[in-house]
């Protein structure tokens, strides 16, 4: 796996992945930049966050769970010192579906977060990572509104 990441100007740069994708990423007006990208740090909650919502959906639908939607939120705390490092990682799961069992959505976060995240592996080495679920069941929602 390669990135490349190329200066533009004042704080943006443009960071490139190996297989071909760009992302712009800038800094804040008090650091030089003109706040055009996302920051670096925010892209590592954003890699979190894509690396286990992958797991968990891969991980449901080989278990035959009708899954139709998964949104993850991510918040985090800094160190207040250099290198301000993540001390604590919140990762919140909303998991939908047409009659999803919730053991099975628990079990799939539980698979991404101890075993197949790469992500959250090595973050949790420097963070406490901790986990909220909900599992949404899309046929328990049309009942209620019709």
């Amino acid at each position: 796996m390669k990135a490349r990441i190329k200066w533009v100007d004042g704080m943006m740069f443009v960071g490139e992945s190996g297989s071909g994708h760009a992302v712009v990423m800038d800094g804040a007006p008090e650091y030089g930049g003109r706040n055009l990208g996302i920051r670096p740090m925010e892209m590592l909650l954003i890699g979190l966050g894509g690396c286990t919502a992958f797991d968990v959906v891969q991980i449901l639908r080989k278990g035959r769970e009708q899954v139709s939607d998964c949104e993850v939120e991510v918040s985090a705390e800094r160190a207040e010192a250099d290198p301000k490092v993540f001390t604590a990682i919140h990762v919140d799961y909303r998991v939908k579906g047409r009659n999803l069992a919730p053991a099975k959505v628990e079990r799939a976060i539980e698979l991404s977060k101890e075993k197949y995240c790469s992500a959250s592996v090595m973050l949790g080495t420097v963070a406490k990572i901790t986990h909220t679920w909900s599992a949404i069941d899309e046929a328990a929602e049309a009942e209620a509104v019709s």
